[in-house]
């Protein structure tokens, strides 16, 4: 019997896991067998998380995470969670390997997916040419004219590591201005490979064995045409996955795990949720692991509730907490 389950190896996930294993709860952190690290994986510089003035691969940033965790006695198990369990004081997760787990509490940490277009060729084309990440797929991309559909931060940068390879970047989006922050605008705006093509949505991806162009629908006069092109990066945003908990714990209207106020707490107790996967709008690195930091803080009260840990103080401010502490 555990005392406490992490679902999740991203910045909520291994942030929970350091606080978790620092009051010696022995968290074990199931990190997926082939997502583990969450998104940041598959970002490139990360220059907005606190303590790397120079910036930091996201990869690298997962990886002193984890190792930070695993420091202080988190074990991590790269598994697929497929079932839960969490009706009762005990809850059970069951993996796909078949191994079944039990804890007092349990942390739902599983970020979100990256939404689809839900178009005609999309699914047919993906990995030939229709993809969902730069930094995995790019190399594949030199001196080929590409597209990226979107106007958040994710597209900008996702179209600007793309200028690495491309010789031409197309960036699609629906409005006729960005919704990315003023200075991911700015190195976009600033790169002589990147055309902007406005008030215009992708209505079809062409192509047979691979992608040879995309279908532009006008938002202003409903008006198509074809715009030949080699590939297609998806890059309008992510969903919570919260598939596993329907059913189980209340969900918001806008799809994330409703937890109680500033708490990690949901609507089941012993039941913990942090990171995107309650976050529709910050959706940040920093607030995920901040999230985190609320989460096993929630199970170490939680738990002290039940008589089943004798964790230190949780208000210390303990610097070695902080995840990417030891990098510094």
């Amino acid at each position: 019997m555990r005392h406490v389950i992490i679902i999740g190896s991203g910045p909520a996930g291994y942030t929970a896991a350091i606080y978790a294993a620092r009051a010696n709860l022995e968290p074990l952190v199931v990190a997926s067998s082939v997502e583990a690290g969450g998104e940041l994986m598959n970002t490139t510089d990360v220059e907005n998380f606190p303590g790397f003035p120079e910036g930091i691969q996201g990869p690298e940033l997962m990886a002193k995470m984890q190792e930070q965790a695993e420091r202080f006695g988190a074990e991590v198990l790269y598994d697929d969670v497929v079932e839960l369990d969490v009706d009762g004081p005990v809850k059970k997760v069951k993996l796909g390997s078949g191994a079944e787990h039990e804890a007092h509490a349990i942390v739902f940490a599983t970020g979100s997916a990256h939404r689809k277009i839900g178009i005609d060729g999309e699914e047919r084309l993906s990995g030939r040419g229709v993809s969902y990440c730069a930094t995995c797929d790019g190399f594949f991309f030199r001196e080929r004219v590409i597209a990226v559909v979107g106007g958040g931060d994710s597209a900008m940068e996702e179209a600007t590591f793309l200028t690495k390879f491309a010789s031409k970047v197309y960036v699609i989006h629906r409005r006729e201005e960005l919704r990315a922050s003023k200075i991911m605008q700015q190195r976009a705006f600033a790169n002589e490979k990147i055309e902007f093509v406005w008030n215009s949505e992708v209505v079809d991806i062409l192509g047979d064995e691979a992608v040879t162009g995309i279908v532009l629908g006008s938002t202003v006069d409903g008006t198509r045409r074809v715009l030949p092109l080699d590939g297609v990066f998806v890059a309008i945003g992510n969903d919570p996955r919260t598939h596993l908990v329907h059913g189980k714990l209340d969900i918001t209207p806008e799809g994330t795990i409703w937890v109680d106020g500033r708490s990690a707490r949901t609507s089941v107790d012993g039941v913990f949720a942090a990171g995107d996967v309650v976050d529709p709008t910050y959706r940040q690195a920093v607030t995920a692991a901040g999230s985190g930091t609320v989460a096993a803080l929630d199970v170490e009260h939680f738990l002290a509730a039940l008589g089943e840990a004798g964790a230190p103080d949780a208000t210390a401010d303990q610097i070695e907490d902080l995840p990417g502490a030891d990098a510094a």
